[in-house]
């Protein structure tokens, strides 16, 4: 696309701290690192979000995140753990509209990242839980 920003980067019109490019994807720093090394894992094809993907694309991307998250935890032995988050739409918080993972470090519980998952657990009896599963079941063609 002519006016993404990762598709830029992707063409080299835009310069970027790449760790890792192969014909199939590009990883680089994330210019905002949210913990030293915070990595971005980009498909090198334009593609908005994780329900675009097909499967052959699916494999080939997901296939290289590993490598890169063991070079990631590798280039600095305070690392301890790392999030690989997805953000898909703007209600989850997606900023730009071209599918990437974040690879992001983590040094302690304390390094100034955090993510919550509440438990509502006690707002769903099991019917509904049930309900949801079947909704859910019923679309694994789609």
């Amino acid at each position: 696309m002519k006016d993404c920003i990762f598709c830029k980067i992707v063409r080299n019109e835009i310069p970027s701290y790449t760790v890792y490019e192969d014909d199939i994807v590009k990883a680089f720093l994330d210019i905002s690192q949210g913990t030293p090394g915070h990595t971005l894992v980009i498909p090198k094809k334009h593609i908005a979000n994780i329900f675009e993907y097909d499967e052959e694309l699916a494999s080939e991307v997901f296939a290289r995140i590993p490598k890169i998250a063991r070079a990631v935890k590798a280039s600095n032995p305070d690392i301890k753990g790392m999030n690989i988050l997805n953000n898909n739409g703007q209600v989850a918080y997606q900023s730009v509209f071209h599918s990437h993972f974040h690879l992001v470090p983590r040094y302690t519980s304390n390094d100034d990242f955090k993510m919550i998952f509440k438990d509502n657990s006690n707002k769903y009896s099991p019917d509904q839980l049930k309900e949801i599963q079947e909704s859910i079941e019923q679309h694994m063609g789609d």
